[in-house]
């Protein structure tokens, strides 16, 4: 699996907390400039791409409504 720097850091820190959901705000701080604007919406783009190259593991990189991201069971 071909990975950016950020995306590396954003799985990565997602695989560290296995099951619970990371916050938005530490996903930005862990892996993008926060003081940039728009890290938001990199963020987006960023997990977007993500989950394109995990392909039919993808569904395990799951949105958590309110609060940001989790990396679930299998992946």
């Amino acid at each position: 699996l071909s990975l950016t720097p950020v995306e590396f850091e954003i799985l990565a820190l997602l695989a560290r907390r296995k099951g619970s959901a990371v916050t938005r705000e530490a996903l930005v701080d862990a892996a993008l400039d926060p003081a940039q604007d728009g890290s938001r919406r990199t963020l987006d783009v960023h997990i977007s791409r993500l989950r394109s190259k995990l392909g039919k593991d993808a569904g395990q990189l799951e949105t958590v409504w309110g609060i940001g991201y989790r990396l679930s069971g299998g992946a």
